[in-house]
């Protein structure tokens, strides 16, 4: 036995001595990778299965470096260590911005990185350039091989065993995958075909077959729109048949019509979070223009953005088209020059003149493009419609670009009898950074304190949040307020209020990383210390804390709106569409959400997300992690545990050693870990409850798909009708809309 271990330890010994570069490479890029699931999604679905992929994958791209000369072989390993890590350190930022990773299809969504590379180098960490250890691994072996022994590969090259070693590295790379593949689920193989639950797929598989499976789904979807239309077109047709079938409409309420015939101005609100309309300063409301406008209106509270990684275009189509954005690719560079039954479209079918307004360039998310296919007449942009007398961040500053559209939108009401017009912010967008080089609004914590031995009374002021991205982000959010506080009063000064309604959304969340939170949740102003994990009051940023934070503001206002409201129920942006049909008096047949006030009181709306996951009025579901948490009679952490707002009640308080000196390990105990642990999976619903909702998410998913891929729509009305309808012939419940395509292409 001992002899057989001598002889296997020397032939292991042999082995590495002739495959130095093999070697370094599959064990930097197999570690690179686990690294990249420690940063990431950790290791909560597997831990061998990802190690085995990672190892079969990566030996297979490695055995085609024995096909060179043992001198070349150093720059092919090289080489693909240099596109693994590159690959690696993209996934790991992408992650943190997203939650998700890289994908093939976005790679005509570069261009869109030009204006914000701020906000990309602000998603820099230490973390990402330790991956950069492989690439110095590589060349540092090949120099002290060369350093050490000159004439190394060329003794390689004389033993002639390249062919052989090949083989053998063949033979391990089957036998791993194999023992990989035999460790697989249905449900793992079904995940890695649909690819929308990236966080599981990497999570199950590694990042190289995540990465590789990607690639063939995306060129498969690209082949899709020749060779699945009719597999796609029968879904399709089942699905809003079914749809048809069981609910023919919506039933009227006392919403219907109340606002048919006014004027829209849609607020398309930059990254503002719902939360922010909560939080206090000082004692002083963060934003007072959104709160005045809130009380005022119908306003959703428990409103959710389903954006992708489209984030801001995805919010506009789904608000204009109640679909989903794309799995692959994004709708504004991908998929714009489909037909789509639009709230824009709709209202212009009805005599609306139709626009948009944006402080940036129409070339940034294809808008001029995308606009146009949404069904606006025209959009006036940065480029060609407004003087750059100010700018913030982006592009136009909101204050300059809302007093520039005030006289634009009074000539509009003045030729045209009805319009429809969408303002887009642009100020409040990441990195939120220059928002300080003009904002003097301060973010500190201010309180007095009483020197025990003069008796005298100071006023101090604790920095809290400045210098810290939430700080800037608040900065910004508080004038992006005053800029829509401005809007309105002008809109109102001119008289176009009078017959005019009005509909605010946020787009997206601001991408706000979970570590401002942490802090944000546990600084002490008085001690200006922050709790940690071992600390007893510590308020972690729990997964579905992060989540349930993410809403965004959702209201419409109207001068004659009766009675002001707030809708606790949930909802998402898809559901926009629908209710705004209902209150103005138009129906799109292939809607995926509901109008919201059509659903009975007893009954519980559902908000699907890209990903998968989803959220009721009872649950919120994680579809990578497979667990839920319960919702029911939860307060957004945000709005009680930071001392801004512990104290928003009694700013400015007197120091009390006794009160203030631990007060963060006393408050709030309420969103402790152990509190957040007692909502998840507590048996408020059960499998059948997830697997019904599941199943319910995964079907609009794909539906929504098959329209945006296939341009279903304008196809199955030319399957229905060969011709193009009439405006009223489309205003049966399932009656196709418009066939007839208006010519939208514009140069960018």
């Amino acid at each position: 036995m001992k002899g057989f271990l001598v002889s296997v330890r020397d032939k292991a010994k042999i082995y590495i001595s002739r495959n130095l570069m093999f070697i370094t490479f599959v064990v930097t890029s197999v570690v690179n990778s686990f690294l990249l699931r420690a940063f990431t999604v950790g290791f909560n679905y597997s831990f061998i299965k990802p190690v085995l992929a990672d190892i079969a994958v990566v030996l297979f791209f490695a055995l085609f470096g024995y096909c060179f000369r043992p001198k070349r072989r150093f720059p092919y390993f090289l080489v693909l260590n240099i596109l693994f890590t590159v690959l690696t350190i993209g996934n790991c930022i992408y992650f943190t911005n997203y939650k998700s990773f890289l994908s093939i299809s976005l790679i005509s969504t570069a261009s869109q990185l030009g204006g914000v590379m701020g906000a990309v180098t602000n998603l820099l960490e230490v973390k990402q350039f330790v991956f950069l250890w492989s690439i110095i691994a590589q060349i540092t072996v090949y120099v002290l091989i060369k350093k050490k022994k000159p004439d190394y590969f060329d003794e390689i090259e004389k033993l002639g065993v390249g062919r052989k070693y090949a083989i053998s590295t063949l033979a391990a790379a089957l036998g791993t995958g194999g023992i990989f593949a035999a460790t697989l689920t249905g449900t793992d193989v079904s995940r890695l075909a649909k690819q929308w639950n990236r966080e599981y797929v990497l999570g199950t598989f590694g990042q190289y077959t995540y990465q590789i499976s990607d690639t063939v789904s995306s060129l498969h979807a690209k082949m899709n729109m020749w060779l699945g239309y009719d597999e796609n077109k029968q879904a399709f047709t089942e699905f809003y048949t079914e749809k048809t079938d069981s609910v023919v409409t919506e039933g009227k309420n006392e919403y219907s019509d109340i606002f048919k015939g006014k004027n829209v101005i849609v607020i398309h609100a930059e990254s503002i979070q719902q939360f922010t309309l909560d939080t206090f300063i000082n004692g002083e409301p963060l934003t007072p223009n959104l709160r005045k406008l809130a009380g005022e209106s119908l306003y959703f509270s428990n409103f959710y953005a389903q954006e992708s990684v489209g984030t801001s275009s995805d919010s506009e189509f789904t608000f204009s088209s109640s679909l989903m954005p794309a799995s692959s690719g994004t709708v504004a560079i991908n998929y714009w020059d489909r037909d789509y039954t639009t709230t824009q479209s709709m209202l212009g079918d009805r005599g609306y003149y139709v626009f948009s307004m944006h402080g940036n360039n129409g070339s940034y998310w294809n808008r001029l493009n995308l606009h146009k296919s949404l069904g606006y007449d025209r959009l006036f942009n940065y480029t060609d419609d407004f003087v750059i007398d100010e700018t913030i961040g982006l592009g136009l500053s909101d204050k300059s670009f809302f007093r520039q559209a005030i006289p634009k939108i009074k000539e509009i009401s003045r030729e045209h009898k009805n319009f429809y017009g969408t303002l887009i912010m642009l100020t409040n967008h990441t990195p939120f950074t220059d928002i300080e080089r003009v904002s003097n609004y301060q973010v500190d914590f201010k309180y007095r304190r009483t020197d025990p031995e003069t008796g005298v009374t100071e006023q101090v002021s604790a920095p809290f949040l400045e210098g810290t991205k939430l700080g800037s982000y608040f900065k910004s959010v508080h004038y992006a307020d005053e800029a829509i506080g401005q809007l309105i009063s002008d809109l109102d000064s001119e008289g176009l209020l009078d017959n005019t309604v009005i509909v605010l959304y946020g787009d997206h969340d601001a991408k706000v990383k979970e570590e401002q939170f942490e802090y944000y949740y546990n600084y002490n102003p008085f001690t200006e210390e922050v709790l940690t994990a071992a600390d007893e009051g510590y308020i972690p940023v729990d997964d579905f804390y992060y989540n349930l934070n993410r809403k965004v503001p959702f209201m419409i206002w109207s001068k004659d709106l009766k009675e002001p409201k707030e809708i606790t129920k949930v909802m998402g942006m898809y559901d926009v569409q629908p209710t705004l049909g209902n209150m103005f008096g138009f129906e799109n047949s292939y809607a995926l959400g509901h109008d919201i006030f059509s659903i009975p009181e007893n009954e519980e709306n559902v908000v699907i997300f890209p990903n998968g996951n989803f959220v009721t009025d009872t649950v919120y579901y994680n579809n990578q992690k497979g667990t839920y948490f319960d919702v029911r009679g939860y307060d957004n952490v945000a709005k009680h545990a930071s001392c801004n707002q512990n104290y928003k009640d009694t700013p400015n308080p007197l120091y009390s050693g006794m009160r203030d000196a631990n007060y963060k390990k006393l408050h709030n105990t309420a969103y402790g870990a152990d509190a957040a642990a007692l909502r998840t999976n507590d048996g408020a619903v059960d499998e059948a409850y997830i697997s019904r909702y599941v199943t319910y998410a995964e079907e609009r998913i794909n539906i929504s798909n098959a329209i945006i891929y296939y341009d279903m729509i304008n196809k199955t009305a030319e399957g229905w009708t060969g011709e193009a309808q009439t405006v009223e012939a489309r205003k049966g419940v399932f009656a196709p809309p418009n066939a007839d395509k208006r010519e939208r292409i514009y140069s960018i």
